[in-house]
């Protein structure tokens, strides 16, 4: 029985964030405007946009035993994403540093801390509930073995498989064979498919080819995104927005992709109503407080070109 849309295997950490004129250089002192603490993390992030956008969500990560933990288990409850496999470890809660630019750019640096410790043994306790979901969606800031453990389980109980292959690690394409659908940056893409040139349709249809997935998209920030599938290769334009801080923008498309292909709409449908949740993601600051509804991703899919 499918008791839940998505189900996502992946990350929870804290995010430090400090407002700069631009990025700091190495070995460079700045002095920052604005701070925040904000719940985030790739998995917390896309499980929490896949409930805003309307899907019935749940998480399989870990929390370290301590406040930053608390916060983040309150942040899901307050979202209705299920944290029953959200396991409580010996270790830290996941933090991020996080410098964001004027012109909206960031720069990530992540402490994994309880992250770390999501093993294969809890995903195969969580195993009737990654069966119960229609999507599952996985990352890469946990360990890559417990990623593969959970998108076997999922693609042997006939659910469709998103792997978004960040932060980029060159033992993603070991995960490739059970992976229906990869959502990559330009950067990812290009690191996958070993190419040094720029990504185009070219390259996105290259690397659906070579690695027999069901789809690939491509997430190219303010130049739209590439969806190449069985029906060709096509490039789906960016919504005008005015930009105030890129982060979280990809987890913001991945779960309102998964949100929307849950709900059985064509894949480029489901593609557009990524890009128009990152594009929203785009216009606040931080990554949580980002996140858009499925009404604000809808009145933004209004406004575009048929």
């Amino acid at each position: 029985m499918l008791d839940f849309d998505v189900c996502v295997i992946g990350s929870l950490n804290m995010d430090l964030v400090v407002r700069a004129a631009r990025i700091p250089h190495p070995g460079e002192t700045l002095l920052g405007s604005a701070f925040a603490r904000c719940p985030g993390g790739k998995g917390s992030n896309q499980a929490i946009a896949a409930a805003l956008a309307g899907a019935r969500t749940r998480l399989i990560g870990a929390l370290g035993d301590d406040e930053h933990g608390r916060e983040l288990r309150r942040a899901l409850a307050d979202h209705s994403v299920d944290d029953q496999c959200v396991g409580k470890v010996d270790a830290p809660t996941g933090v991020a540093l996080i410098t964001v630019a004027d012109n909206g750019e960031n720069a990530i640096v992540v402490a994994p801390g309880a992250n770390s410790r999501v093993s294969v043994e809890l995903v195969e306790s969580c195993a009737p509930r990654i069966r119960s979901a229609r999507i599952c969606v996985a990352q890469l800031e946990i360990p890559l073995a417990a990623v593969r453990r959970g998108l076997e389980i999922a693609r042997a109980a006939g659910a469709t498989t998103v792997l978004n292959a960040a932060p980029f690690h060159e033992r993603a394409r070991d995960l490739l064979p059970w992976t229906d659908v990869l959502v990559v940056n330009a950067g990812e893409a290009r690191a996958l498919a070993r190419a040094p040139h720029e990504v185009d349709a070219a390259l996105a249809r290259e690397l659906w080819r070579d690695s027999g997935l069901r789809c690939v998209l491509v997430t190219l920030g303010s130049r739209g995104a590439v969806l190449a599938d069985e029906s060709g290769v096509e490039h789906l334009p960016a919504f005008r927005v005015e930009v105030v801080d890129t982060t979280g923008c990809g987890d913001a498309f991945v779960g309102a992709f998964a949100a929307a292909f849950a709900r059985q709409v064509p894949m480029r449908r489901a593609a557009l109503e990524g890009c128009a949740a990152g594009a929203l993601a785009a216009t606040r600051l931080g990554a949580l407080a980002a996140l858009p509804t499925r009404v604000e991703i809808e009145r933004l899919l209004a406004t575009a070109p048929a």
